[in-house]
Protein backbone atom coordinates (compact mmCIF):
# COMPACT_ATOMS: atom_id res chain seq x y z
CA UNK A 1 0.00 0.00 0.00
CA UNK A 2 1.15 3.53 -0.77
CA UNK A 3 3.10 4.83 2.24
CA UNK A 4 1.07 8.00 2.32
CA UNK A 5 -2.20 6.08 2.46
CA UNK A 6 -0.95 3.71 5.10
CA UNK A 7 0.56 6.12 7.58
CA UNK A 8 -0.27 9.75 6.92
CA UNK A 9 -3.78 9.63 5.47
CA UNK A 10 -5.52 8.56 8.71
CA UNK A 11 -3.99 11.54 10.50
CA UNK A 12 -5.02 13.77 7.60
CA UNK A 13 -8.60 12.50 7.82
CA UNK A 14 -8.83 13.14 11.57
CA UNK A 15 -7.41 16.65 11.20
CA UNK A 16 -9.69 17.39 8.25
CA UNK A 17 -12.78 16.23 10.15
CA UNK A 18 -11.95 18.47 13.12
CA UNK A 19 -11.31 21.48 10.88
CA UNK A 20 -14.46 20.93 8.86
CA UNK A 21 -16.55 20.41 11.98
CA UNK A 22 -15.36 23.75 13.30
CA UNK A 23 -15.96 25.58 9.99
CA UNK A 24 -19.34 24.03 9.30
CA UNK A 25 -21.02 24.78 12.63
CA UNK A 26 -24.57 25.98 12.06
CA UNK A 27 -24.32 25.90 8.28
CA UNK A 28 -27.05 24.43 6.12
CA UNK A 29 -26.84 23.32 2.52
CA UNK A 30 -27.68 26.27 0.21
CA UNK A 31 -30.95 26.02 -1.71
CA UNK A 32 -28.97 26.34 -4.96
CA UNK A 33 -27.64 22.82 -4.35
CA UNK A 34 -31.02 21.15 -3.94
CA UNK A 35 -31.45 20.52 -7.68
CA UNK A 36 -28.05 18.94 -8.23
CA UNK A 37 -27.99 15.60 -10.08
CA UNK A 38 -28.38 12.50 -7.84
CA UNK A 39 -25.47 10.52 -6.52
CA UNK A 40 -24.19 8.39 -3.64
CA UNK A 41 -24.92 9.66 -0.16
CA UNK A 42 -21.90 11.54 1.17
CA UNK A 43 -20.34 10.93 4.56
CA UNK A 44 -20.65 14.01 6.77
CA UNK A 45 -17.70 16.35 6.23
CA UNK A 46 -15.64 13.90 4.14
CA UNK A 47 -18.17 13.57 1.32
CA UNK A 48 -17.57 10.52 -0.86
CA UNK A 49 -13.79 10.55 -0.45
CA UNK A 50 -13.67 7.28 1.50
CA UNK A 51 -15.76 5.55 -1.18
CA UNK A 52 -13.46 6.52 -4.04
CA UNK A 53 -10.84 4.18 -5.40
CA UNK A 54 -8.03 6.66 -5.00
CA UNK A 55 -5.82 4.70 -7.38
CA UNK A 56 -8.52 4.29 -10.04
CA UNK A 57 -11.31 6.82 -9.35
CA UNK A 58 -12.55 6.82 -12.94
CA UNK A 59 -13.61 3.17 -12.58
CA UNK A 60 -15.72 4.14 -9.59
CA UNK A 61 -17.31 6.89 -11.67
CA UNK A 62 -18.09 4.41 -14.45
CA UNK A 63 -19.89 2.20 -11.93
CA UNK A 64 -21.83 5.16 -10.53
CA UNK A 65 -22.94 6.19 -14.02
CA UNK A 66 -24.61 2.80 -14.45
CA UNK A 67 -26.59 3.39 -11.28
CA UNK A 68 -27.37 7.11 -11.43
CA UNK A 69 -27.28 7.82 -15.16
CA UNK A 70 -25.10 10.05 -17.36
CA UNK A 71 -25.10 12.99 -14.93
CA UNK A 72 -24.48 12.50 -11.21
CA UNK A 73 -22.94 14.21 -8.20
CA UNK A 74 -20.15 13.13 -5.88
CA UNK A 75 -18.82 15.16 -2.97
CA UNK A 76 -15.17 16.08 -2.34
CA UNK A 77 -15.43 16.91 1.38
CA UNK A 78 -18.20 19.53 1.41
CA UNK A 79 -17.80 20.45 -2.28
CA UNK A 80 -20.15 19.00 -4.92
CA UNK A 81 -18.61 17.66 -8.13
CA UNK A 82 -20.79 16.85 -11.12
CA UNK A 83 -19.60 13.96 -13.31
CA UNK A 84 -20.82 13.77 -16.92
CA UNK A 85 -20.68 10.37 -18.59
CA UNK A 86 -21.44 9.04 -22.08
CA UNK A 87 -20.96 10.53 -25.54
CA UNK A 88 -24.35 12.23 -25.86
CA UNK A 89 -24.27 13.86 -22.43
CA UNK A 90 -20.71 15.06 -23.01
CA UNK A 91 -21.63 16.45 -26.41
CA UNK A 92 -24.69 18.20 -24.98
CA UNK A 93 -22.60 19.80 -22.23
CA UNK A 94 -19.13 20.41 -23.65
CA UNK A 95 -20.25 21.39 -27.16
CA UNK A 96 -23.92 22.42 -27.17
CA UNK A 97 -23.49 24.32 -23.88
CA UNK A 98 -19.78 24.87 -24.44
CA UNK A 99 -19.67 28.41 -23.06
CA UNK A 100 -21.50 27.51 -19.84
CA UNK A 101 -19.15 24.57 -19.17
CA UNK A 102 -15.93 26.25 -20.36
CA UNK A 103 -14.65 27.34 -16.96
CA UNK A 104 -11.64 25.74 -15.30
CA UNK A 105 -12.15 24.48 -11.79
CA UNK A 106 -9.71 25.61 -9.13
CA UNK A 107 -7.98 22.26 -8.57
CA UNK A 108 -5.76 23.17 -5.59
CA UNK A 109 -2.64 21.42 -6.83
CA UNK A 110 -2.83 23.09 -10.25
CA UNK A 111 -3.55 26.44 -8.63
CA UNK A 112 -0.59 26.06 -6.26
CA UNK A 113 1.81 25.39 -9.12
CA UNK A 114 0.50 28.21 -11.34
CA UNK A 115 -0.76 30.74 -8.75
CA UNK A 116 -3.95 30.87 -10.82
CA UNK A 117 -2.23 32.24 -13.93
CA UNK A 118 -1.68 30.75 -17.36
CA UNK A 119 -3.67 29.02 -20.06
CA UNK A 120 -4.49 25.78 -18.22
CA UNK A 121 -6.20 27.05 -15.07
CA UNK A 122 -7.71 30.35 -16.19
CA UNK A 123 -11.35 30.99 -17.09
CA UNK A 124 -13.44 33.68 -18.73
CA UNK A 125 -11.78 36.56 -20.56
CA UNK A 126 -8.26 35.72 -19.37
CA UNK A 127 -8.54 32.20 -20.76
CA UNK A 128 -10.07 33.40 -24.05
CA UNK A 129 -7.26 35.88 -24.63
CA UNK A 130 -4.50 33.42 -23.73
CA UNK A 131 -6.03 30.60 -25.77
CA UNK A 132 -6.52 32.79 -28.84
CA UNK A 133 -2.96 34.07 -28.59
CA UNK A 134 -1.50 30.59 -27.97
CA UNK A 135 -3.34 28.95 -30.87
CA UNK A 136 -2.34 31.73 -33.28
CA UNK A 137 1.26 31.80 -32.12
CA UNK A 138 1.70 28.02 -32.17
CA UNK A 139 0.26 27.98 -35.68
CA UNK A 140 2.65 30.75 -36.75
CA UNK A 141 5.55 28.66 -35.48
CA UNK A 142 4.52 25.62 -37.48
CA UNK A 143 1.80 23.81 -35.55
CA UNK A 144 0.01 21.76 -38.19
CA UNK A 145 2.45 22.91 -40.88
CA UNK A 146 5.54 21.51 -42.61
CA UNK A 147 7.97 23.41 -40.39
CA UNK A 148 6.89 21.60 -37.22
CA UNK A 149 7.09 18.29 -39.06
CA UNK A 150 10.72 19.06 -39.91
CA UNK A 151 11.46 19.65 -36.22
CA UNK A 152 9.82 16.34 -35.29
CA UNK A 153 11.76 14.53 -38.04
CA UNK A 154 15.01 15.99 -36.70
CA UNK A 155 14.29 14.71 -33.20
CA UNK A 156 13.12 11.34 -34.52
CA UNK A 157 16.36 10.97 -36.47
CA UNK A 158 18.40 11.79 -33.35
CA UNK A 159 16.37 9.27 -31.35
CA UNK A 160 16.98 6.55 -33.94
CA UNK A 161 20.72 7.24 -33.79
CA UNK A 162 20.72 7.09 -29.99
CA UNK A 163 18.76 3.81 -29.93
CA UNK A 164 21.32 2.37 -32.39
CA UNK A 165 24.13 2.83 -29.87
CA UNK A 166 22.70 0.14 -27.57
CA UNK A 167 23.25 -2.66 -30.10
CA UNK A 168 22.11 -5.95 -28.58
CA UNK A 169 21.87 -4.57 -25.04
CA UNK A 170 18.61 -3.92 -23.22
CA UNK A 171 17.88 -0.33 -22.19
CA UNK A 172 15.12 1.85 -20.79
CA UNK A 173 13.81 4.11 -23.60
CA UNK A 174 11.72 6.35 -21.34
CA UNK A 175 14.17 9.15 -20.64
CA UNK A 176 15.39 9.28 -24.23
CA UNK A 177 11.85 9.55 -25.58
CA UNK A 178 11.07 12.32 -23.08
CA UNK A 179 14.14 14.28 -24.20
CA UNK A 180 13.18 13.99 -27.87
CA UNK A 181 9.56 15.05 -27.31
CA UNK A 182 10.53 17.86 -24.92
CA UNK A 183 12.97 19.20 -27.50
CA UNK A 184 10.16 19.55 -30.04
CA UNK A 185 8.05 21.78 -27.80
CA UNK A 186 11.17 23.62 -26.56
CA UNK A 187 12.04 24.52 -30.16
CA UNK A 188 8.67 26.28 -30.42
CA UNK A 189 8.46 27.81 -26.94
CA UNK A 190 12.15 28.65 -26.35
CA UNK A 191 13.46 28.73 -29.91
CA UNK A 192 16.09 26.05 -29.31
CA UNK A 193 16.70 22.38 -28.88
CA UNK A 194 19.02 21.01 -26.19
CA UNK A 195 21.71 18.39 -26.42
CA UNK A 196 21.02 15.14 -24.61
CA UNK A 197 21.91 15.52 -20.94
CA UNK A 198 21.78 19.34 -20.99
CA UNK A 199 21.16 20.52 -17.38
CA UNK A 200 18.27 22.83 -18.34
CA UNK A 201 16.57 20.09 -20.37
CA UNK A 202 17.05 17.61 -17.52
CA UNK A 203 15.61 20.09 -15.01
CA UNK A 204 12.49 20.59 -17.15
CA UNK A 205 11.96 16.86 -17.63
CA UNK A 206 12.59 16.08 -13.95
CA UNK A 207 10.13 18.79 -12.89
CA UNK A 208 7.47 17.64 -15.38
CA UNK A 209 7.85 13.98 -14.40
CA UNK A 210 7.68 14.75 -10.66
CA UNK A 211 4.67 17.01 -11.20
CA UNK A 212 2.64 14.42 -13.09
CA UNK A 213 3.60 11.62 -10.69
CA UNK A 214 2.27 13.60 -7.72
CA UNK A 215 -0.77 14.91 -9.60
CA UNK A 216 -1.77 11.33 -10.43
CA UNK A 217 -1.05 9.85 -7.01
CA UNK A 218 -3.36 9.28 -4.01
CA UNK A 219 -1.34 12.04 -2.34
CA UNK A 220 -2.28 14.45 -5.13
CA UNK A 221 -5.94 13.50 -4.88
CA UNK A 222 -5.97 13.98 -1.12
CA UNK A 223 -4.33 17.40 -1.51
CA UNK A 224 -6.95 18.45 -4.06
CA UNK A 225 -9.72 17.63 -1.59
CA UNK A 226 -8.03 18.67 1.68
CA UNK A 227 -5.31 21.12 0.55
CA UNK A 228 -4.79 22.93 3.85
CA UNK A 229 -4.57 19.76 5.90
CA UNK A 230 -2.46 17.67 3.49
CA UNK A 231 -0.23 20.67 2.84
CA UNK A 232 0.86 20.62 6.48
CA UNK A 233 2.79 17.38 6.02
CA UNK A 234 6.37 17.42 4.65
CA UNK A 235 7.62 15.07 1.98
CA UNK A 236 6.99 14.31 -1.70
CA UNK A 237 4.36 17.00 -2.20
CA UNK A 238 6.67 19.81 -1.13
CA UNK A 239 9.59 18.30 -3.03
CA UNK A 240 7.43 18.58 -6.15
CA UNK A 241 6.50 22.19 -5.43
CA UNK A 242 10.20 22.97 -4.94
CA UNK A 243 11.37 21.49 -8.24
CA UNK A 244 8.50 23.14 -10.13
CA UNK A 245 9.56 26.45 -8.63
CA UNK A 246 13.13 25.76 -9.71
CA UNK A 247 11.93 25.12 -13.27
CA UNK A 248 9.93 28.38 -13.23
CA UNK A 249 13.00 30.30 -12.05
CA UNK A 250 14.98 28.81 -14.95
CA UNK A 251 12.28 29.89 -17.41
CA UNK A 252 12.11 33.34 -15.82
CA UNK A 253 15.84 33.79 -16.40
CA UNK A 254 15.29 32.79 -20.04
CA UNK A 255 12.50 35.39 -20.35
CA UNK A 256 14.52 38.15 -18.65
CA UNK A 257 17.46 37.53 -21.00
CA UNK A 258 15.12 37.97 -23.99
CA UNK A 259 13.67 41.18 -22.56
CA UNK A 260 17.13 42.77 -22.62
CA UNK A 261 17.76 42.01 -26.31
CA UNK A 262 14.24 42.00 -27.78
CA UNK A 263 13.61 44.19 -30.84
CA UNK A 264 9.82 44.50 -31.22
CA UNK A 265 10.25 45.64 -34.82
CA UNK A 266 11.59 42.22 -35.83
CA UNK A 267 9.48 39.07 -36.26
CA UNK A 268 9.49 36.92 -33.09
CA UNK A 269 11.61 33.79 -33.17
CA UNK A 270 9.65 31.78 -30.63
CA UNK A 271 6.65 31.82 -28.27
CA UNK A 272 8.48 33.81 -25.58
CA UNK A 273 9.38 36.63 -27.97
CA UNK A 274 5.86 36.72 -29.41
CA UNK A 275 4.42 37.06 -25.89
CA UNK A 276 6.95 39.76 -24.92
CA UNK A 277 6.06 41.78 -28.01
CA UNK A 278 2.39 41.55 -27.06
CA UNK A 279 3.31 42.66 -23.52
CA UNK A 280 5.05 45.69 -24.98
CA UNK A 281 2.03 46.51 -27.15
CA UNK A 282 -0.29 46.40 -24.13
CA UNK A 283 1.98 47.92 -21.50
CA UNK A 284 -0.34 50.90 -21.05
CA UNK A 285 -3.44 48.71 -20.63
CA UNK A 286 -4.05 48.34 -16.86
CA UNK A 287 -6.29 45.32 -17.46
CA UNK A 288 -3.98 43.46 -19.82
CA UNK A 289 -3.59 39.70 -19.45
CA UNK A 290 -0.21 39.83 -21.16
CA UNK A 291 2.17 40.05 -18.24
CA UNK A 292 5.01 38.01 -16.77
CA UNK A 293 2.89 35.83 -14.47
CA UNK A 294 0.67 34.63 -17.31
CA UNK A 295 3.70 34.08 -19.55
CA UNK A 296 5.60 31.94 -17.04
CA UNK A 297 2.57 29.81 -16.13
CA UNK A 298 1.60 29.36 -19.78
CA UNK A 299 5.16 28.24 -20.54
CA UNK A 300 4.91 25.68 -17.73
CA UNK A 301 1.47 24.58 -18.98
CA UNK A 302 2.51 24.03 -22.59
CA UNK A 303 5.93 22.55 -21.86
CA UNK A 304 4.45 20.10 -19.31
CA UNK A 305 1.49 18.98 -21.40
CA UNK A 306 3.50 19.00 -24.62
CA UNK A 307 6.14 16.72 -23.10
CA UNK A 308 4.32 14.30 -20.81
CA UNK A 309 1.32 13.39 -22.98
CA UNK A 310 3.19 12.48 -26.17
CA UNK A 311 6.18 10.89 -24.43
CA UNK A 312 3.90 8.72 -22.25
CA UNK A 313 1.92 7.64 -25.31
CA UNK A 314 5.09 6.75 -27.22
CA UNK A 315 6.49 4.75 -24.30
CA UNK A 316 3.22 2.86 -24.07
CA UNK A 317 3.22 2.38 -27.86
CA UNK A 318 6.50 0.48 -27.81
CA UNK A 319 5.25 -1.66 -24.92
CA UNK A 320 2.16 -2.61 -26.95
CA UNK A 321 4.28 -3.40 -30.02
CA UNK A 322 6.28 -5.85 -27.90
CA UNK A 323 3.11 -7.29 -26.39
CA UNK A 324 1.61 -7.83 -29.85
CA UNK A 325 4.53 -8.66 -32.21
CA UNK A 326 2.13 -9.58 -35.04
CA UNK A 327 0.74 -6.04 -34.99
CA UNK A 328 4.27 -4.62 -34.90
CA UNK A 329 5.19 -6.73 -37.94
CA UNK A 330 2.10 -5.62 -39.86
CA UNK A 331 2.87 -1.96 -39.20
CA UNK A 332 6.45 -2.52 -40.36
CA UNK A 333 5.19 -4.18 -43.54
CA UNK A 334 3.06 -1.13 -44.31
CA UNK A 335 6.03 1.18 -43.59
CA UNK A 336 8.21 -0.85 -45.95
CA UNK A 337 5.61 -0.74 -48.73
CA UNK A 338 4.76 2.95 -48.47
CA UNK A 339 7.92 4.62 -47.14
CA UNK A 340 10.69 2.14 -47.84
CA UNK A 341 14.06 2.43 -46.14
CA UNK A 342 15.70 5.30 -48.06
CA UNK A 343 13.84 8.23 -46.52
CA UNK A 344 12.18 9.30 -43.28
CA UNK A 345 8.44 8.83 -42.90
CA UNK A 346 6.39 11.94 -43.65
CA UNK A 347 2.98 13.01 -42.41
CA UNK A 348 1.83 12.81 -46.05
CA UNK A 349 2.39 9.05 -45.85
CA UNK A 350 -0.33 8.66 -43.24
CA UNK A 351 -3.20 8.72 -45.76
CA UNK A 352 -1.60 5.72 -47.49
CA UNK A 353 -1.03 3.81 -44.24
CA UNK A 354 -4.51 3.03 -42.85
CA UNK A 355 -3.41 0.18 -40.63
CA UNK A 356 -0.64 2.21 -38.99
CA UNK A 357 -3.05 5.10 -38.51
CA UNK A 358 -5.56 2.72 -36.93
CA UNK A 359 -2.90 1.29 -34.59
CA UNK A 360 -1.88 4.77 -33.36
CA UNK A 361 -5.51 5.73 -32.72
CA UNK A 362 -6.14 2.44 -30.91
CA UNK A 363 -3.06 2.99 -28.76
CA UNK A 364 -4.47 6.34 -27.68
CA UNK A 365 -7.98 4.99 -27.15
CA UNK A 366 -6.98 2.05 -24.96
CA UNK A 367 -4.34 4.02 -23.08
CA UNK A 368 -7.06 6.48 -22.02
CA UNK A 369 -4.42 9.00 -20.96
CA UNK A 370 -6.79 11.40 -19.20
CA UNK A 371 -9.90 9.53 -17.99
CA UNK A 372 -11.66 12.59 -16.58
CA UNK A 373 -9.84 15.41 -18.39
CA UNK A 374 -8.78 18.50 -16.45
CA UNK A 375 -11.74 19.58 -14.28
CA UNK A 376 -14.15 22.12 -15.75
CA UNK A 377 -16.53 24.41 -13.90
CA UNK A 378 -19.79 26.10 -14.80
CA UNK A 379 -19.54 29.83 -15.46
CA UNK A 380 -23.18 30.47 -14.54
CA UNK A 381 -26.18 28.65 -13.06
CA UNK A 382 -26.83 26.04 -15.76
CA UNK A 383 -29.94 23.99 -16.49
CA UNK A 384 -28.84 20.60 -17.78
CA UNK A 385 -30.85 17.38 -18.18
CA UNK A 386 -33.58 18.75 -15.85
CA UNK A 387 -31.00 19.52 -13.14
CA UNK A 388 -29.60 22.85 -11.98
CA UNK A 389 -25.82 23.02 -11.75
CA UNK A 390 -24.89 26.16 -9.79
CA UNK A 391 -22.29 28.63 -11.01
CA UNK A 392 -18.75 27.60 -10.08
CA UNK A 393 -19.51 23.87 -9.68
CA UNK A 394 -16.64 21.54 -10.56
CA UNK A 395 -17.48 19.30 -13.54
CA UNK A 396 -15.59 16.14 -14.50
CA UNK A 397 -16.02 15.01 -18.15
CA UNK A 398 -15.68 11.21 -17.94
CA UNK A 399 -13.89 10.56 -21.25
CA UNK A 400 -13.38 6.87 -20.35
CA UNK A 401 -17.12 6.34 -20.64
CA UNK A 402 -16.89 7.17 -24.35
CA UNK A 403 -13.60 5.46 -25.16
CA UNK A 404 -14.81 2.10 -23.84
CA UNK A 405 -18.50 2.25 -24.75
CA UNK A 406 -19.53 -1.12 -26.28
CA UNK A 407 -22.13 0.64 -28.40
CA UNK A 408 -19.47 2.79 -30.06
CA UNK A 409 -16.62 0.33 -30.66
CA UNK A 410 -16.32 -3.09 -32.28
CA UNK A 411 -14.12 -4.47 -29.53
CA UNK A 412 -13.98 -1.86 -26.74
CA UNK A 413 -12.21 -3.79 -23.98
CA UNK A 414 -9.23 -5.06 -25.98
CA UNK A 415 -6.41 -3.55 -28.00
CA UNK A 416 -7.76 -4.04 -31.53
CA UNK A 417 -6.86 -1.74 -34.47
CA UNK A 418 -10.00 -3.04 -36.22
CA UNK A 419 -11.89 -0.49 -34.10
CA UNK A 420 -10.62 2.12 -36.61
CA UNK A 421 -10.90 0.12 -39.84
CA UNK A 422 -13.90 -0.49 -42.06
CA UNK A 423 -14.73 -3.76 -43.82
CA UNK A 424 -12.35 -2.92 -46.67
CA UNK A 425 -9.40 -2.11 -44.42
CA UNK A 426 -9.65 1.66 -44.83
CA UNK A 427 -9.11 3.97 -41.88
CA UNK A 428 -12.41 4.94 -40.26
CA UNK A 429 -12.78 8.11 -38.19
CA UNK A 430 -14.96 8.08 -35.11
CA UNK A 431 -16.62 10.93 -33.22
CA UNK A 432 -16.13 8.79 -30.12
CA UNK A 433 -12.35 9.30 -30.32
CA UNK A 434 -12.28 11.94 -27.56
CA UNK A 435 -8.76 11.50 -26.20
CA UNK A 436 -8.03 15.21 -26.75
CA UNK A 437 -11.19 16.29 -24.93
CA UNK A 438 -14.33 17.91 -26.29
CA UNK A 439 -15.52 21.44 -26.88
CA UNK A 440 -13.89 24.75 -26.05
CA UNK A 441 -11.33 23.30 -23.59
CA UNK A 442 -10.08 20.60 -25.95
CA UNK A 443 -6.28 20.19 -26.07
CA UNK A 444 -4.53 23.08 -27.87
CA UNK A 445 -1.64 20.78 -28.79
CA UNK A 446 -3.69 18.16 -30.64
CA UNK A 447 -2.18 18.98 -34.06
CA UNK A 448 1.38 18.69 -32.72
CA UNK A 449 0.62 15.46 -30.86
CA UNK A 450 -0.78 13.81 -34.00
CA UNK A 451 2.37 14.67 -35.96
CA UNK A 452 4.68 13.53 -33.17
CA UNK A 453 3.01 10.18 -32.62
CA UNK A 454 3.01 9.30 -36.31
CA UNK A 455 6.55 10.47 -37.15
CA UNK A 456 8.24 9.14 -34.01
CA UNK A 457 6.58 5.72 -34.04
CA UNK A 458 6.98 5.05 -37.77
CA UNK A 459 10.61 6.27 -37.70
CA UNK A 460 11.43 3.87 -34.87
CA UNK A 461 9.60 0.89 -36.37
CA UNK A 462 11.16 1.59 -39.75
CA UNK A 463 14.63 0.99 -38.28
CA UNK A 464 14.04 -1.33 -35.31
CA UNK A 465 12.07 -4.32 -34.15
CA UNK A 466 11.36 -4.00 -30.44
CA UNK A 467 11.59 -7.01 -28.15
CA UNK A 468 10.89 -7.18 -24.43
CA UNK A 469 13.09 -8.74 -21.77
CA UNK A 470 10.32 -11.29 -21.12
CA UNK A 471 7.89 -13.25 -23.33
CA UNK A 472 5.01 -11.22 -24.84
CA UNK A 473 2.41 -13.04 -22.77
CA UNK A 474 4.14 -11.91 -19.55
CA UNK A 475 4.23 -8.20 -20.47
CA UNK A 476 2.05 -6.11 -18.19
CA UNK A 477 0.50 -3.24 -20.17
CA UNK A 478 -1.62 -1.86 -17.33
CA UNK A 479 -0.46 1.68 -16.43
CA UNK A 480 1.76 2.27 -13.42
CA UNK A 481 -0.54 5.09 -12.30
CA UNK A 482 -4.30 5.26 -12.97
CA UNK A 483 -5.77 8.36 -11.37
CA UNK A 484 -6.12 11.88 -12.74
CA UNK A 485 -4.15 10.47 -15.68
CA UNK A 486 -2.80 7.07 -16.70
CA UNK A 487 0.99 6.88 -16.87
CA UNK A 488 2.80 3.91 -18.47
CA UNK A 489 5.09 1.46 -16.76
CA UNK A 490 8.85 1.77 -16.84
CA UNK A 491 10.54 -1.07 -18.70
CA UNK A 492 13.66 -2.18 -20.52
CA UNK A 493 13.67 -3.48 -24.07
CA UNK A 494 15.84 -4.44 -27.03
CA UNK A 495 15.85 -2.32 -30.19
CA UNK A 496 16.99 -4.81 -32.83
CA UNK A 497 18.23 -3.17 -36.02
CA UNK A 498 16.19 -4.20 -39.06
CA UNK A 499 18.00 -5.31 -42.19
Amino acid sequence: MDGFLGYVLPAVMITAVLLLLWKSRGKERPLALERLPPGPSPTPLLGNFLQLRVKEPYKHYLELSKKYGPVFTVWFANTPVVVISGYQALKDSMIVLGEEFSGRSTYPLLMKVTNGYGLLVSSGDRWKQLRRFSLTTLKNFGMGRRSIEDKVKEEASCLVQTFSTFGDSAFNPGGLISEAVCNVICSVMLGQRFKSGDPQLQLLIRAITTYFNVLNSPLGQAYNIFPRTVGLFPGRLHDMFAIMEEAKVSLKLEVEARMKTLDPSLPPQDFIEAFLIRMEEEKHNPNTEFHLSNLLSTLINLLSAGTETSSSTLRHSLLLMMKYPDIQARVQKEIDEVVGSDRCPSIDDRKNMPYTDAVIHEIQRTMDLSPTAVPHKTLCDTEFKSFLIPKGTMVLPLLSSVLFDPELWKNPDHFDPENFLDEEGRFKKSDAFVVFGMGKRACVGEALARVELFIFLTSLLQRFTFRATQPPEEIDITPAICSFGRLPRSYECYALRRA
